[in-house]
């Protein structure tokens, strides 16, 4: 039986500024939830507000866990993890981060009660991804510097954030191309930055330089559905929705309006991993692969993300870099079910989520 549910608040600083077309970051703010049982078993999740794509703040997200969530699922059995997951879902409306953290400490706690990892739990397709590095917009020249340095460090994948002018941003996708090379991926994030003809103009432009980039998120306005669904059918390079993708139902109008070629699933967008488990199954069926992704958050909700893209077999890329960005990271990842060697992720085969 669920006998409490306790809260507490940590600050993670950045080793530098996280700056994307939306936000700059310095440093993240994180609520972390404690599930306790007449088990003794405890169950651990975590959220991080971010206002501008999800619009939860850090006084929201304890609202809601320490409201009508808590109040839903005290005293519940620990008989169905089913149950207490639609009891989160259906307790308020919206407040998907305080959701996400309610339904990771539960996963948590019921593959802990069983005595296996989550990846496992979830279904344990693979015990290992590959990540992306972000490189967050900044000058030219750092860009390059940065890249080069990550490309040393072992990652095949860079994904660029860009956010300027329509001939800045160009110009840096030349330079970084320049820089890595070609056996270096690049994809571009563009944090819904164009309007909907710039971003066809500006994804030609890259088509037609031969830029070779992978894959172009979220281009457009994250309502805008109409207008990623023009830029997809108007351009070769892969479109993949983010912003635009919080639910089952956004799913299934993405895929019948045929309005991206990926999905970017993010437990903080979606209320948890039942949620982005439904997802990425609808987008098995239609054929859109999927990536588990994250905003700026606590190591312990990217471990859950980590875990759900080792566990499903739709899910074919990963963007799981954030901890990376930490001043503290080898301190949180050795108490963690996680472990990093460059560009590779391992779960471990700990209780849960390690922690």
């Amino acid at each position: 039986m669920i006998t409490d549910i306790t809260i507490e608040t940590t600050k993670h600083e950045l080793k530098e500024p996280f700056i994307t077309a939306v936000r700059s970051v310095s440093e993240i703010e994180t609520l972390t939830v404690h599930i306790e049982t007449d088990e003794q078993i405890r169950g651990v999740g975590a959220a991080s507000p971010t206002l501008k794509i999800t619009g939860d703040s850090f006084e929201s997200i304890q609202g809601a866990i320490l409201g009508p969530i808590k109040a839903a699922i005290i005293g519940k059995p620990l008989q169905s993890i089913e149950l207490l997951l639609t009891l989160v879902r259906d307790s308020c409306v919206g407040n998907t981060s305080a959701k996400a953290a309610v339904d990771i400490a539960l996963y948590d706690l019921f593959s802990k009660k069983y005595d296996i990892s989550l990846y496992q739990y979830l279904g344990g397709y693979r015990n290992k991804i590959t990540t992306d590095m972000t490189l967050s917009i900044g000058k030219e020249a750092d860009m390059a510097r940065k890249a080069t340095s990550l490309v040393n460090d072992g990652f095949q994948t860079l994904k660029v954030k860009i956010g300027g002018t329509f001939e800045d941003d160009l110009l840096r996708m030349r330079m970084l191309r320049q820089t890595v090379g070609e056996d270096i991926t690049l994809r571009i994030d563009a944090n819904q930055n164009w309007d909907v003809k710039t971003a066809v103009r500006f994804i030609k432009a890259l088509e037609r330089e031969q830029l070779n980039i992978e894959l172009i998120e979220q281009p457009v306005q994250a309502a805008d559905f109409e207008g990623l669904a023009y830029v997809t059918q108007h351009v070769e390079t892969p479109i993949m929705a983010d912003e635009s993708l919080f639910s089952v139902k956004d799913a299934l109008r993405l895929i019948q309006m045929q309005a991206c070629d990926l999905f970017n699933i993010k437990l903080m967008k979606t209320g948890g991993i039942r949620e982005a488990l439904a997802i990425a199954d609808i987008a098995e069926t239609a054929g859109i692969p999927c990536m588990v992704g994250s905003m700026m958050e606590s190591p312990i909700s990217v471990s859950a993300a980590i875990h759900l893209a080792c566990a499903h077999r739709n899910i074919l890329y990963a963007d799981m870099d954030a901890p990376l960005w930490l001043k503290n990271i080898d301190q949180i990842l050795a108490a963690s079910g996680i472990r990093y060697s460059g560009q590779h992720i391992n779960c471990l085969d700990k209780p849960g989520l390690g922690f």
